[in-house]
């Protein structure tokens, strides 16, 4: 063997060696030699200097020694393919891939893989199409990957199923696989459970842990935890996706006990270290009440947490309201570490904007969702801007951005017409629900919640009844808890308890604590104290610590003047430790959030604040304002009727108007929110408010947003 011979064999062995581990150091040593021509050219070696640069993340460096080749062949178009497809960016990989003389099977393989991972469908089917046109074979990847991009469409998978039968594709596992997965996640058990327990001996560690995650999204977490005992029995391999999908079923069952006790297994075993398993359980913990610091635990024992677990971590922060502000922090130390946020960064990120109710916040974060340019699903970003814009009081910025979208989805008609429903502006989110019915997108459980919420805000009982009927008859959705109390909020807002009372008793299963919760509001809204009691009671049984029974019949023994039935009540909450939640109004001016409590006197300028409501409190009663005072629910033992209404006027969500109009410019419009239901004569003030500051002033309560202006509110006083 001459020398040129051995110096060529073992400059490959170098670089294959480094492209498997990924050695960047060594390979740009190697590469540095090739291009000083101490080694002869060669397309093969360009093609390896592209594949190394590709799996050390290196793009710009692959797309160089992709420029260097003199005469590319097929290998090195789908070397650099695959590389703008791992990095999600496939309208440049379709550039290229245009650019092959002859595109072979890798070649579409690759493109509709990189389309697929991206959710987009249509390029990816128009690929599978062309492919199948001109006679070229396709494989069990082919397929695999066209079955993923068509992730959402029950119809064109069980299409793909059948093209998957006829042309043998069946025996494949990674065609079984994809449709295991995408049928589940879909929401069709029963066609998963077909494909898997048809697989028989074919299945894969992959298929378990898909069949344990279907079981797990449809809540049926005792089937999961069955399966993985029998993967245990039969010694199947149990890896890092079969311990993470377990950890899924125990968060469906909010199992939090039996998620602590495979917890302990888990760190016996060294697995709780991993980054896979962490998200696992760091999933569980935020969503069963295991606590955020329990959270913490586990994120800060991962050495090297990726960025799948970052993403976990914010949407645990998230999805708990009074840590919205950790989310925020947790997202810019992601960012400090030098992670690229992607989609689910931005949409666990803007949800935290949500409940802030921050628009400075959120405007930052899409500016950066702008310019981060997301390849990769940029409709669930859009979607969650839509649901952000909405909560933040600005459904104008909510409207143009669904406006603008290139394409919509279901959550992007549900984020709309919720956000309609919950400004006051139904009909707007009634005429949403029947474009989408014309355009035969199919609505989900969630847009039939929005829809029997715009009915109930508007007193349509008769289109509300249509609306419910429709889910089983026209969609064959079966009603859930959510749904009724929709309708039980609709009848009892309508005046018509009895038949409210009579929908709980038909339903098809336990009301559960939110049936009850829906009665008892309505109760207080026509001020029925004897259906109240008995509503309340009910919902105690089921959830003895919730303090919100005891507020409701409190305020209305109160308003009715019965004090001594108010002590009585305040005495069981004392007696069973059962604390009210006290109630606050926040406003942000200035990227700042200020928050106040009735009867504040912390903030730096509530005496302007005060001096502010005295003045216009003159204003509004020369205008016709006359407070309520039984909205003071001070017993009338003596108190003078003044001290009554000083103490209606220093309400927190009064108090956060007046600074809000004190601090901003004339004529700019001003958000409240408070974390409980806005208090009466509070909403028949800030009307006469709005009249007299020419202001437009919105309030985010605990329900709904009220939109004043001109003296009026979006809610028709109907809430």
């Amino acid at each position: 063997m001459n020398q040129i011979s051995w110096t060529l064999q073992r400059f490959r062995h170098l670089l294959k060696t480094c492209i498997a581990e990924r050695d960047l150091s060594t390979g740009k040593s190697l590469h540095s030699l090739y291009i000083k021509s101490f080694i002869p050219p060669s397309t093969y070696f360009s093609n390896h200097f592209i594949l190394l640069y590709s799996k050390c993340g290196r793009l710009a460096w692959a797309r160089k020694a992709f420029q260097d080749i003199s005469d590319p062949n097929v290998f090195s178009f789908n070397a650099i393919i695959a590389a703008y497809a791992k990095e999600s960016r496939p309208l440049i990989a379709h550039q290229l891939f245009d650019q092959i003389p002859q595109p072979d099977l890798v070649s579409y393989n690759t493109l509709i893989s990189a389309y697929a991972d991206c959710g987009e469908t249509a390029p990816a089917l128009g690929l599978f199409s062309g492919m199948r046109e001109m006679g070229l074979d396709m494989d069990g990847f082919t397929l695999s990957a066209v079955i993923t991009a068509c992730c959402d469409d029950v119809g064109l998978i069980g299409q793909l199923h059948s093209v998957a039968v006829s042309s043998g594709f069946d025996s494949y596992v990674s065609v079984n696989n994809a449709l295991l997965t995408y049928y589940g996640k879909n929401g069709d058990l029963d066609d998963a459970k077909w494909v898997f327990y048809g697989m028989g001996g074919i299945r894969d560690e992959v298929s378990w842990n898909s069949m344990i995650v279907a079981y797990g999204q449809h809540q049926e977490g005792s089937k999961a935890l069955g399966l993985f005992q029998e993967m245990v029995r039969r010694g199947l391999s149990v890896d890092m996706f079969t311990l993470a999908s377990v950890l899924t079923a125990f968060t469906c069952l909010e199992d939090l006990s039996g998620g602590l006790q495979f917890h302990g297994q888990l760190i016996k075993t060294g697995f709780h270290q991993n980054s896979h398993v962490g998200s696992g359980l760091i999933d569980l913990y935020s969503k069963c009440g295991g606590g955020m610091s329990d959270c913490r635990k586990v994120f800060e024992e991962i050495t090297e947490p990726d960025l799948v677990l970052w993403n976990t971590m914010v949407s645990g922060y998230s999805q708990n309201e009074e840590f919205s502000e950790d989310a925020l922090e947790c997202f810019r130390q992601m960012q400090r570490i030098g992670y690229r946020p992607n989609d689910c960064s931005f949409v666990c990120v803007i949800s935290a904007c949500s409940n802030l109710s921050s628009p400075s916040q959120g405007k930052q974060i899409h500016s950066l969702a702008l310019k981060s340019d997301i390849p990769s699903n940029r409709i669930s970003v859009d979607n969650a801007l839509i649901a952000m814009y909405s909560k933040c009081g600005n459904l104008q910025d909510a409207r143009r951005l669904f406006d603008r979208m290139a394409e919509h989805n279901t959550v992007s008609l549900n984020s709309m017409i919720a956000g309609y429903a919950q400004h006051g502006i139904e009909m707007e989110s009634l005429h949403l629900f029947q474009w989408m019915l014309e355009r035969q997108i199919a609505p989900t459980s969630i847009t039939f919640i929005s829809v029997l919420s715009a009915c109930a805000h508007t007193g349509r009982v008769e289109e509300g009844w249509n609306y419910f009927n429709m889910m089983k008859e026209k969609f064959n959705i079966e009603p859930e808890a959510e749904h009724y109390s929709c309708m039980i909020d609709l009848l009892g807002r309508a005046g018509k308890l009895s038949e409210a009372e009579n929908l709980i008793a038909r339903m098809p299963f336990n009301p559960g604590s939110i049936g009850w919760a829906s009665l008892l509001g309505a109760c207080r809204t026509h001020g029925n104290i004897e259906l109240a009691v008995k509503a309340a009671n009910q919902v105690l049984q089921l959830e003895p610590s919730n303090a919100a029974p005891y507020v409701v019949l409190s305020n209305m023994y109160a308003s009715a003047g019965r004090w001594e039935e108010v002590a009585t009540v305040r005495k069981f909450m004392r007696d069973r430790g059962v604390k009210k939640k006290p109630g606050c109004s926040w406003i942000e001016v200035k990227k700042r959030i200020h928050v106040f409590v009735a009867e504040d006197s912390s903030h730096p300028m509530i005496k302007e604040i005060y001096e502010f409501l005295e003045e216009m409190s003159g204003k509004m009663k020369r205008a016709g304002y006359v407070p309520d005072v039984r909205w003071a629910l001070v017993k009338d033992d003596g108190t003078r009727g003044g001290e009554k209404e000083i103490r209606l006027g220093h309400h927190s969500e009064k108090l956060a108007v007046a600074f809000g109009l004190i601090s901003t410019k004339d004529g700019e419009p001003i958000l409240v929110v408070k974390n409980l239901r806005i208090c009466g004569d509070c909403h028949n003030a800030i009307k006469f408010i709005s009249a007299i500051a020419g202001r437009e002033i919105t309030v985010r309560d605990a329900h709904r947003f009220h939109c004043f202006k001109e003296g009026q509110c979006s809610c028709g006083d109907y809430w």
